[in-house]
C-alpha cells in the first residue's frame, strides 16, 4: 500500500506559485509568518508549534501559499508534499499511511471533509503522527475552525492548536498585479487596460481569472496575436 500511496501522492507543484509571486500588501505579515514557520521547521526547532492553520475566503491565494510553503521547504533541503482534500476524497484513507515521515505536509481545503467522518478521523490520526515525529503540518480552509462544519470534536480541537493565520481578500490592484505576473511567466505582456478588462468582464475569483489567462495564452500562441482587448473579446466570444 505504501508504494501505491507514494505513487498517488507524487504531485507536481506549479512553478509560478512561490512566495515572491504572491502579490498582496495586506497579507505581507501572513506571508512572513508562513516563511518563518517553514524556516523553523527546516531547522528542526522543536520549541515551535508543529501546526499552522491558514484560512480565508475563496480566491485569496491559500493554495498558492501552500504550494509556496512546500516549495520553500524543498529549497531548504526538507521533504515536502502539498495535497488537495478534493483529490484525497477520491482515494482511500490509507493513502496517508507513512505520510508523517515527510518533513512538511500541506493539506488544502479541509472544509471539503465536513461531511466525511472517515476522512476527518484520518486527518486527526495523521496530525498526531506528524507531531510525534516532530514534523510540521499546514492545513488551509475557507473559514475559521469553528465555522468549517467539521463533526469530529477531536479534529476541531487539534485544528485550534498551534498558529492560526487569516488571509484578507485581494484588492483589484493586487489581482491585476497577480495576473500580469502570471502572464510574464508565460512570456506574455498583459497591459493594465487588458488586465482590468478581464477583471471587469469575468468573475473576480483568482482561480477563474488565471484559468482564463491560460486559455488566452494558448489562443495567443495558436493565432500568433498579442493579448489585447479586441483579442480578449474574440476569445471570450468563442467560449460562449
Amino acid at each position: 500500500m505504501k508504494n501505491t500511496s507514494q505513487l498517488a501522492l507524487s504531485v507536481q507543484l506549479p512553478d509560478d506559485e512561490v512566495f515572491d509571486s504572491y502579490h498582496s500588501e495586506s497579507n505581507n505579515a501572513v506571508v512572513s509568518q508562513l516563511s518563518l514557520f517553514i524556516e523553523k521547521a527546516a531547522q528542526s526547532q522543536s520549541s515551535q508549534p508543529g501546526f499552522l492553520y491558514l484560512f480565508g475566503l475563496t480566491g485569496v491565494g491559500k493554495s498558492h501559499l501552500l504550494h509556496a510553503c512546500s516549495a520553500y521547504a524543498s529549497q531548504l533541503g526538507k521533504t515536502s508534499v502539498c495535497l488537495s482534500c478534493a483529490e484525497l476524497l477520491k482515494l482511500s484513507v490509507e493513502v496517508l499511511d507513512g505520510l508523517e515521515q515527510i518533513d512538511v505536509i500541506c493539506l488544502d481545503d479541509i472544509q471539503l471533509l465536513a461531511d466525511n467522518k472517515l476522512w476527518q478521523q484520518a486527518i486527526f490520526d495523521l496530525y498526531n503522527r506528524v507531531l510525534e515525529q516532530n514534523n510540521s503540518l499546514l492545513i488551509s480552509g475557507d473559514q475559521s475552525v469553528g465555522q468549517l462544519g467539521l463533526t469530529l470534536p477531536d479534529l476541531i480541537s487539534r485544528l485550534s492548536w498551534g498558529l492560526t493565520e487569516q488571509l484578507k481578500p485581494l484588492s483589484d490592484i493586487e489581482k491585476v498585479l497577480a495576473l500580469q505576473f502570471r502572464a510574464s511567466k508565460r512570456g506574455l505582456i498583459l497591459s493594465d487596460d487588458a488586465a482590468n478588462f478581464l477583471l471587469n468582464r469575468l468573475s473576480r475569483d483568482m482561480a477563474n481569472l488565471i484559468s482564463s489567462l491560460d486559455i488566452l495564452d494558448k489562443a495567443s500562441i495558436r493565432e500568433q496575436r498579442k493579448i489585447t482587448i479586441p483579442f480578449i473579446k474574440d476569445v471570450l466570444y468563442q467560449l460562449k
